[in-house]
């Protein structure tokens, strides 16, 4: 689990920093803003993708049925860091 979720961080951040670095912005300054704009949201999202996995099958074990359950959880569960993101700074977080 906790290499799963390693995994999702870090292709997240690459990600970010990629689309982050076609928009003009150097590699530093790209890195850093993917880093600061969703990194809490992106651990929380996937302790519950992989906590609603273990929970509903008992283990790790990825089966059709759990993977809509996972990704509604996975959705919801940041919403609100990144709504009271959006309305106290004025920052979207992805």
């Amino acid at each position: 689990m906790v290499l799963a979720i390693i995994n999702g961080l870090i292709t997240s951040v690459i990600l970010e920093t990629i689309v982050l670095m076609r928009q003009n912005l150097g590699f530093s300054k790209a890195f850093k803003t993917a880093i600061g704009m969703s990194f809490l949201s992106m651990i929380s999202m996937e302790v519950a993708l992989n906590l609603t996995e273990y929970l509903l099958t008992g283990g790790a074990i990825l089966t059709w049925w759990v993977i809509p359950i996972m990704l509604l959880v996975g959705f919801l569960t940041p919403w609100p860091y990144n709504y009271w993101r959006l309305k106290k700074f004025n920052i979207v977080c992805h």
